[in-house]
Formats: structure tokens, C-alpha cells, sequence
């Protein structure tokens, strides 16, 4: 594909972002970016794809446009996405606010019932707000639910393995139920849902947890029968030999992942236990990608390369600049 009267070629991954946020393609540009695309408009088609979002694209104001428009884009061509977010850099920000001090341990807020009631405050009540009116301007597509609404989610509490002794961080949850009849009633009626990561104790359901948003939506990705879960991030995606850049893992087999796990920092742990947890649900692929990057969704469906980590099953791996790993 030509560059407007320039000879070099041009990746279908910039075409994206140009159609979407400069419009300045010639009209067979754009025509040769959606053929190019046609071959995964055509697989995924019906498909159920479930996305969460973090990072950065939920604070800066261009990413949060660019990423409700895939989510859209995604819907109009037939597909079914599924958001599940959280709020992180939003919590942190109020409970600085009110003087609160943030404390992480293996990757995860310490959830104090002070800290719970600031995220179910920030979760329900503005994260999804937001990311549900910025979708809406594209027309009454989103509709947003918490993990609480329809008991969608239940959860026990999650104590992490920190220097081998199981670790107290207050009122934090994992997912053991999904009942995902709300959310398939809303697929069936072609909306959109966008879904905070809170869920009630499976024991009390007067008790709210604090869940992971990517272990919440790999659990709701396996219920859901999804093609693929897509986890937005603030890294390229997952680095076989960090910081070496050159490193960039491309795909890797699921197992090899799991190898992985006690090498990576903190805050990957619970992206690749997620993706870990979906593959062994049986959903088909997983990608980690870098949410940093305008229209990071599309590049990653509708592109041959896709961009980011993708888990898939078996043990190989394949690094972004062409090296391939041995087997073992």
C-alpha cells in the first residue's frame, strides 16, 4: 500500500490510525485497508469478544475516543465485544484525594472497607458512566452492569502467595461462578456491555470484593464461550528476557507461560495468570497489547501480524523481530 504519492510502504497498523484520526487517505487506501481486512471480518463475524480495559487509554482523553470507536467498529461489523473494566489509576486518584494511602502487594490493592466503598464509587458510578456515554455517541449501544447486577460474578477471597505464605489483603476477591445469562440477554439484543470488575462474596452477598479486572474478564471470557480475550495494557506486551527490548515475545504457548509466572514483575502476574486462566477454559487465543497505542483493538483483530503478546495453546514462542525460541 502507497503513502499519499510516496513510494514507501505502509503497515495496515498506521492505515488504521490514519482513517480513524486524520482521514487523510485517498479513497483506494482506505479501500485496500478494509480488504486487507476482510479475511478476519469474515472470522470473526459472530464471534464474542471479550476486552478489558486499563491503562492509560482510560485516562487520556484521545485513547478513550479512539477505543470506544473500535468497540463500535468491532459491533458493526458483526461481532459481539464484551467490556469489563477497572479503575485503577481513578481510585488511586480519589483515595489520594481523601488522603488515603495506596498499598499494592503481589500486583493487587490491599482493599481496606474504607478503600472498598471509594471503588465501588469510582467503578459503577464514573469509570463506567464515562465509557458508556463515550460509546453512546456512536449511537444506544452500551449498557453497563457490575459484576454484582444478576449475580453475573461471584467471588471467595483471594489471598496471594507472597514468599511462600499466603497473604491477608483485605477485601479482595477472585471469580469462582460467572452467571452470564445478563449479559447474554444483552448480546441477544445487540448492545453493547460494559462491566465494572466488584463482586459479591459467593459465601455473603452483603459483602462486596474488589476483583482483578483481568482475572474477571478471563473467568467471563470462558463462560461466554469468546473467541479471544484482548487485555489493554501500558507495556508492548510480555518480554521473554526484560528490559531487553529485542525481546518482545510475538505469541507464546500457554504452558511455556506458565513456566513463566515466578520470573515476571508484579504487575504482568495477574495479566498472564488471566490469559493462563482463559486458555485453560478453553478460549481459543488471548493477546496482551499496548493500550498506549490509538486504535490498539483493530490493529490486533484485523490485522495479519496483530501487535502485543498472544497466548494460544501448546509450549513454543515467537519473538516480535523474527527470532523463534527452541521448543523444549
Amino acid at each position: 500500500m502507497t503513502d499519499n504519492g510516496n513510494d514507501g510502504r505502509q503497515t495496515t497498523h498506521q492505515a488504521f490510525e490514519r482513517i480513524y484520526t486524520t482521514g487523510d487517505l485517498r479513497p483506494d487506501q482506505k479501500a485496500e485497508v478494509l480488504i486487507e481486512a476482510l479475511p478476519w471480518l469474515e472470522e470473526f463475524a459472530g464471534q464474542r469478544v471479550v476486552i478489558k480495559y486499563g491503562g492509560h487509554a482510560m485516562i487520556d482523553e484521545h485513547l478513550k475516543a479512539c477505543f470506544a470507536q473500535d468497540v463500535v467498529f468491532l459491533r458493526q461489523v458483526g461481532m459481539h465485544p464484551v467490556v469489563v473494566h477497572g479503575g485503577g489509576p481513578q481510585i488511586s486518584a480519589m483515595l489520594r484525594d481523601l488522603g488515603i494511602e495506596s498499598e499494592f502487594k503481589a500486583g493487587l490493592r490491599v482493599t481496606t472497607k474504607q478503600i472498598m466503598r471509594v471503588v465501588r464509587m469510582i467503578l459503577t458510578g464514573s469509570v463506567s458512566r464515562e465509557l458508556i456515554g463515550l460509546i453512546n455517541t456512536h449511537g444506544p449501544l452500551a449498557v453497563g452492569l457490575s459484576g454484582e447486577d444478576g449475580s453475573l460474578f461471584a467471588a471467595k477471597r483471594y489471598r496471594p502467595v507472597i514468599d511462600g505464605i499466603a497473604t491477608d489483603i483485605g477485601l479482595v476477591g477472585e471469580v469462582t461462578e460467572v452467571d452470564p445469562s445478563s449479559v447474554e440477554s444483552l448480546i441477544d439484543g445487540d448492545r453493547i456491555p460494559v462491566i465494572s470488575s466488584i463482586a459479591p462474596n459467593a459465601e455473603d452477598a452483603t459483602q462486596v470484593f474488589n476483583v482483578n479486572a483481568d482475572l474477571a474478564a478471563a473467568a467471563l471470557a470462558v463462560a461466554l464461550h469468546s473467541r479471544k480475550l484482548v487485555i489493554l495494557t501500558d507495556v508492548e506486551g510480555l518480554y521473554s528476557d526484560w528490559p531487553d527490548r529485542d525481546s518482545l515475545i510475538s505469541s507464546i504457548g500457554v504452558d511455556r507461560l506458565r513456566q513463566m509466572i515466578p520470573t515476571l514483575e508484579s504487575g504482568m502476574v495477574p495479566k498472564m495468570r488471566a490469559c493462563i486462566r482463559a486458555l485453560d477454559g478453553g478460549v481459543p487465543q488471548a493477546h496482551v497489547i499496548d493500550g498506549r497505542r490509538p486504535h490498539s483493538l483493530l490493529n490486533e483483530v484485523f490485522t495479519s501480524d496483530g501487535i502485543g503478546t498472544m497466548v494460544v495453546p501448546g509450549d513454543g514462542l515467537t519473538l516480535r523481530r523474527g527470532k523463534r525460541s527452541p521448543v523444549t
